[in-house]
């Protein structure tokens, strides 16, 4: 194959894709062009998050695409998954609370508010029945 095929020039195209990072408190996302056939892993290198978060261990993290994990089962792993145009490569880090366990505390909080609005009413209701007597 020569240096003037279209497949060899076609390797070097360029994708527009985004690397995303969030934090609660920050939102780091980077657009940017990477070479045809980059896979998941190069671009979040190439994308300077490991500069931008030093505190994270970006090897020991999750990535996935669009919500979909690079988990080898339903997409291939970060080192192997080729990148297409307009992807959006997504770091994701340890969740703080369990988003079930947030959920049923907060439906534990209101049936408790609401037992004691119940109990504030009845009570009022006594006092009433009580006063008219």
């Amino acid at each position: 194959m020569n240096k003037n095929s279209p497949v060899n020039e076609k390797e070097h195209d360029e994708i527009r894709v985004e690397v995303a990072f969030a934090l609660p408190e920050r939102q780091e996302l980077v657009v940017m062009s990477v070479i045809a056939g980059c896979t998941a892993q190069e671009a979040v290198e190439l994308s300077g998050m490991r500069m931008k978060f030093p505190e994270f261990d970006l090897d020991s993290l999750e990535f996935g695409i669009f919500s979909r994990p690079l988990n080898g089962l339903d997409l291939p792993l970060p080192g192997a998954y080729v990148l297409e145009e307009n992807d959006r490569v997504e770091i994701y880090r340890p969740l703080l609370n369990d988003p079930k366990l947030a959920r049923l505390e907060r439906v534990r909080i209101e049936q408790r508010n609401m037992r004691k609005e119940r109990d504030k009413k009845n009570k009022e209701k006594k006092n009433k029945r009580l006063a008219q007597k």
